[in-house]
């Protein structure tokens, strides 16, 4: 009888059993820190004869870091995968990725000395056999496909051997799962799940990070800034989260490439493109819809990948009650991602990417609002030499909106926004037997137009008044070092200098000395011609952090940074809003400054496949700009009268437990944090509660966050999402009197009194029906409850004068449970 051996194909047996050729291959010298297992793939294959087989679903999340010098390949991917389920096995060219066990290569030593030898004779009379036709046909035998699988041991080993502090590394597979609000998974959604991370509410525009505001985070989708990360008031965000490889939450430890913003960096990545074969997807929503293509093209060096997203949510409007007066309203969006990645030669690739998004809404049938993010990017990757490496980027990003108003024919208006910014970078790493090296330089152009507000028509008297347009070129040169002195202590030393020039043409106003700008104050007025520079400032920015690992698993780091940041958001709401304007710095508005010293403990438990971490920080911010009283930011031709620098500090501490992989896994987080201001300039009368440290408008102290998956079968799962915090601060009338006949209300001291405190629950049901690799297409469903209790979170509080007294009443957005059902598709 024949033994049959599991998972192991007759053909690749008899290839196996092949004796292996000697072959000349190249020995690897690289560095990688938590980087996508793809990444060595690539490399492994570009730069040596071998080819990597392996299951995509197996390595879609996995993360690695490795540091090797002059090593062989197979040794080389070893290591990096230790600490995983995966084994790798090599056969003349081809190294294989098998989960729990070893490929067999060769067959066993002795295997014939084992064969019982036997003398036959051999019949003169010859036999007759009798045979049947092969079958040709297939057997019909289910064949499944694999469940997706998270392995993240080696993200385990980063937690406590990596350098850096404070940042948060998701892949969107593996969190396609978290609830979110109407079922539709949310980028944005799942950065305020992390610790450290906070909003002033649901469905807010824009996120806080470590005390920071809305506009001190720098978000990069394919290196392109996006300025506006929102759709459809904050329901969802701007970008689609089908067309994302990973993203990356700085929230110190800031690499010292990034700079224009002194709270965080979150680094979004695109995907590219199948290389193998055509594949698809699509998801239908309760309000959205999308479609993405990807596949090669001819020649087999060229991918392409293209996604769209829409929404019908104009429905949901018609549910609100017709006194609210948003009933007979519209609103919706789209965007459109489109890359291309071509393959030169083992030592050149070339991506380009491309995004377009737009939103429209309208209350009534006199008021449209608009506004629309785009980006434009080529990259260029050449490989100098093992050892060396190169990029090369180029881009174009633009960010506007349109609002108009035509209820009152002579008052009709048109009021635009824009701003448009050209970069180019370039980035060198080295890697060395201790070291790995990155340098380069960067350059933006800025070209903002602050405002425009125009007649609608021949029939509006509206006067036209556009402003000045702004211009500024901001240059940077940066140089880090990662250097490994041991295996427990290594080092993470970068310096960053930006030089910023605010360009002409431009007329400002210089103001008298030791008195607030006003009006009254200008001294005299300028005119810079077009292209000269009439402010520059420029500054050095350091980025220090250091680990050490006292016990096999457990490790202390450290860390500072600082931060400069010359753009300035103009709003006055404490979220990201579609009629946000931003000021660029110039001779009277200066850079906005920060620094942050971070400390914290790591350990694993690799058994339990548990990570924990604690972290403590402090952080400064200057020049940050309030208002003063009575402000007007829109159409502002000298908005240096208007606002104030302040001075900010924040400090706290985040706990975190996280299960990486197993049937349950998922994160709990903790957080206690403070973000205060103050107004110690000397030139103001009057501060701010007397000039005292107040509580900024997003300060909330306390903060728990749980997010778990929890999978029965391969078919069946469930997902729960908890968030708690405290509410956030505002101020209150405290008292009134009565004086001419006329009532007057006095305010308590700013941000002395909270909102309730928050509170939701979301749970989902997740089933994937099929998993027959043989199926066409590949569907599941999610059903879900948003706001599981009904809990009325308090967004915010207003007062009415109603028959002769004030009253107050509080605004909640979701105030009872939210059903949802979604459906994907794969082909």
């Amino acid at each position: 009888m024949m033994k049959i051996i599991p998972r192991i194909h007759l053909p690749l047996l008899l290839l196996l059993a092949l004796p292996a050729t000697p072959w000349g291959q190249e020995r690897l010298t690289l560095s990688l820190e938590q980087r996508p297992a793809t990444e060595l793939f690539r490399y492994i294959e570009e730069h040596t004869p071998l080819r990597v087989f392996y299951l995509p679903q197996q390595v879609d999340t996995l993360k690695i870091t490795l540091r090797v010098h002059n090593a062989e390949p197979l040794e080389a991917l070893r290591t990096a995968l230790k600490e995983t389920a995966l084994n790798v096995s090599q056969y003349k060219n081809s190294l294989f990725l098998t989960p729990n066990a070893e490929l067999m290569t060769s067959l066993p030593p002795g295997y014939f000395e084992q064969v019982v030898r036997r003398e036959e004779t051999i019949a003169t009379q010859p036999t007759v056999f009798e045979t049947q036709p092969p079958r040709t046909e297939e057997a019909d035998l289910p064949v499944y496909e694999l469940d997706e699988i998270l392995i993240s041991s080696s993200s385990m080993r980063e937690n406590v051997r990596g350098t850096t502090l404070g940042v948060e590394r998701l892949e969107v597979k593996a969190i396609k799962n978290i609830p979110t609000v109407f079922g539709e998974r949310d980028i944005m959604r799942i950065v305020t799940s992390l610790p450290g991370v906070k909003t002033v509410g649901e469905v807010s525009g824009g996120f806080n990070v470590r005390g920071g505001a809305t506009d001190q985070n720098l978000i990069l989708l394919n290196a392109g800034t996006i300025y506006n990360p929102t759709h459809l008031f904050g329901f969802f965000s701007a970008i689609n989260p089908e067309v994302v490889q990973d993203m990356e939450l700085f929230k110190s430890s800031i690499p010292p490439e990034y700079g224009g913003r002194i709270s965080s960096v979150l680094e979004i990545n695109g995907r590219e493109g199948n290389k193998e074969k055509f594949v698809g997807s699509a998801s239908l929503g309760l309000l959205t819809s999308q479609l993405t293509l990807e596949g090669p093209m001819p020649g087999g060096k060229t991918s392409y990948l293209v996604g769209g997203r829409t929404t019908y949510s104009d429905w949901i409007l018609r549910q609100l009650p017709e006194k609210s007066g948003y009933r007979h309203g519209n609103a919706g969006f789209y965007d459109l991602n489109a890359s291309i990645a071509h393959k030169f030669s083992n030592y050149d690739n070339l991506t380009a990417h491309g995004y377009f998004s737009r939103d429209r809404f309208s209350f009534n049938t006199g008021e449209h609002y608009a506004y629309r993010n785009a980006n434009a990017a080529l990259k260029w990757r050449h490989i100098f030499s093992p050892k060396l490496l190169a990029a090369l980027t180029a881009g174009y990003d633009h960010y506007d909106y349109h609002t108009q108003n035509t209820e009152i024919p002579a008052n009709a208006y048109n009021l635009t926004f824009g701003i448009d910014q050209y970069y180019a970078r370039l980035d060198f790493t080295r890697h060395a037997a201790q070291h790995t090296v990155n340098f380069g330089l960067s350059s933006l152009l800025y070209n903002l137009n602050p405002g425009h507000y125009a007649p609608f028509n021949r029939e509006s008297l509206v006067i036209d008044d556009p402003m000045q347009r702004e211009h500024a070129l901001e240059s940077a040169l940066y140089a880090g070092n990662r250097w490994d002195i041991s295996r427990s202590l290594s080092i993470d030393l970068g310096l960053r200098y930006t030089v910023y020039n605010a360009l002409g043409a431009r007329t400002y106003n210089h103001y008298e000395e030791d008195v607030l700008p006003t009006l009254s104050s200008i001294a005299q007025t300028v005119t810079a011609e077009k292209g000269s520079i009439y402010q520059t400032y420029h500054g050095p920015e350091f980025r220090l952090s250091a680990r050490y690992e006292f016990a096999r698993g457990f490790s202390f780091k450290a860390g500072y940074n600082t931060m400069r940041q010359n753009i300035h958001k103009l709003s006055n709401t404490t979220i990201m809003a579609p009629n946000d304007t931003w000021k660029l710095s110039d001779a009277n508005i200066r850079p906005q400054t920060g620094a942050q010293t971070t400390a914290g403990l790591y350990g694993n438990f690799p058994k339990l496949l548990l990570e924990t971490s604690i972290e403590a920080y402090y952080k400064t911010m200057n020049d940050y700009l309030d208002y003063r009283s009575g402000a007007e930011l829109l159409m502002n031709h000298h908005i240096e009268t208007d606002v104030v620098n302040t001075q900010g500090k924040a400090y706290g501490l985040e706990v975190m437990l996280r299960k990486t992989a197993g049937k349950l896994n998922g994160w709990i987080s903790y957080s206690y944090s403070r973000t205060l201001l103050r107004q110690n300039d000397a030139r103001i009368a009057t501060p701010v509660n007397n000039g005292r440290w107040y509580p900024a408008d997003y300060d909330k102290p306390h903060d728990v966050k749980l997010v778990g998956n929890y999978k029965f079968t391969q078919r069946y799962s469930m997902s729960l999402n908890c968030d708690y915090s405290t509410g956030r601060p505002i101020s209150l009338p405290v008292s009134k009197h009565y004086y001419a006949g006329g009532e007057f209300v006095y305010f308590s001291e700013r941000n002395q009194y909270r909102i309730p405190d928050f509170f939701r629950l979301d749970i989902a049901l997740n089933i994937e029906p099929s998993h027959h690799l043989t199926n066409l297409t590949h569907s599941s469903v999610s059903l879900g409850v948003y706001n599981v209790t009904g809990r009325r979170n308090v967004y915010s509080v207003y007062y009415l004068s109603e028959e002769g007294s004030l009253k107050s009443y509080q605004l909640a957005i979701f105030g009872v449970p939210i059903p949802y059902v979604s459906y994907n598709i794969r082909f």
